[in-house]
């Protein structure tokens, strides 16, 4: 049987290993239609769809990432999201004034990053505060029906940031026109804002980043580790506990950042993480449960949904058609379609 196996010219010979993954596969797929599409409609759906799908990404791997390592479901990561639009707004907002009066500084291409670097930076301390508060008390007490505990925790958490940021900052929009004041750039005939290009870029970069981070750094490896077999990690020495606050700080951070890169187009407001929070779970189910690598593939398949209603059908279904494909990817395969289990690490 070795014999004939070695010389019988199979299809996993004839294609790579690599050739033959389901995010590939799915990545693939989704670029073939883009084109389609963009051919028949115009290059506006595969510049929208890459854009947007670059976001959608950043923000899906946060809750992807909680999920893998601390099987937390976190229906709260719209609210730190919206932490990250409130500290852009903050941030950028008096630089702005001061810019109003000295125009010629440098602060006029700092301050996009500055107010997406604090956003950041305010979503991971958040993130790292409520990890300590609240899911590390809930860890030390039990594990017993701990998807539901933490369900009801981050639903209890997601109240009072909304109720804290109404009754701190006000229910009014804060937010901006443009991060630069400056014409938006025509790509394949499409004028794409500099703002949405630099969304898209940050957002590549941000994954790019964490990726190395994870595959070739000494805690990244111990996050991997920790998601893959907690028990084990602690066995060699890991401090699991210390692992779990730095995975939710970074996972809030990422939310923190998508909203502080998109305050642009999302104003801050008490809600305004509700609807970034539904297509980042739209995302998560997409692809499957704690799947890391397909999240970033599962940003695009769902933005270019959304831009194929709104072209096709309309722009009043933009986030109806999304909500029903996910109702029917869960119906039909739960486990996501590229094949993820739906499980966390404590019940592996």
């Amino acid at each position: 049987m070795t014999a004939e196996r070695q010389t019988r010219p199979g299809s996993s010979r004839r294609f790579p290993r690599w050739s033959r993954s389901p995010a590939l596969i799915a990545l693939a797929v989704t670029a073939l239609i883009a084109l389609l599409a963009s051919w028949h409609k115009g290059a506006y759906v595969l510049v929208d769809t890459i854009v947007v799908g670059g976001m959608w990404s950043l923000l899906a791997l946060g809750l992807s990432l909680m999920f893998s390592v601390m099987n937390i479901p976190n229906f709260s990561y719209g609210e730190f999201f919206m932490i990250g639009t409130l500290a852009a707004y903050y941030i950028f907002n008096p630089i702005n004034d001061y810019l109003f009066n000295h125009p010629g500084s440098w602060l006029v291409l700092a301050a996009p990053f500055l107010a997406v670097g604090g956003a950041m930076i305010a979503g991971a301390a958040a993130g790292a505060v409520a990890e300590k508060l609240l899911f590390y008390q809930l860890r030390k007490k039990t594990r017993e029906e701990w998807l539901l505990n933490c369900f009801t925790l981050t639903v209890g958490l997601s109240v009072i940031l909304i109720n804290g940021h109404q009754l701190i900052f006000g229910a009014d929009f804060k937010g901006i026109v443009a991060y630069w004041d400056v014409s938006a750039v025509p790509i394949f005939g499409v004028r794409i804002s500099v703002e949405r290009i630099f969304a898209f870029l940050l957002s590549l970069l941000a994954m790019i980043v964490f990726w190395v981070f994870l595959k070739f750094t000494q805690t990244g490896r111990a996050i991997r580790a920790v998601a893959e077999n907690e028990a084990g990690a602690e066995m060699v020495g890991i401090n699991t506990n210390s692992i779990q606050t730095l995975t939710m700080a970074l996972s809030c951070g990422l939310g923190a950042l998508a909203g502080g890169t998109l305050l642009f187009m999302f104003p801050s407001t008490p809600t305004v993480g509700i609807i970034p929070l539904f297509y980042g779970w739209f995302v998560v189910i997409a692809v499957g449960m704690g799947n890391l690598a397909g999240t970033v593939v599962g940003g695009f398949i769902v933005a270019l949904v959304q831009v194929l209603t709104r072209v096709y059908i309309g722009e009043g279904l933009e986030f109806v058609v999304p909500s029903a494909l996910m109702v029917l990817i869960l119906l039909v395969k739960p486990s996501g379609i590229l094949g993820a289990e739906v499980r966390g690490i404590w019940d592996r």
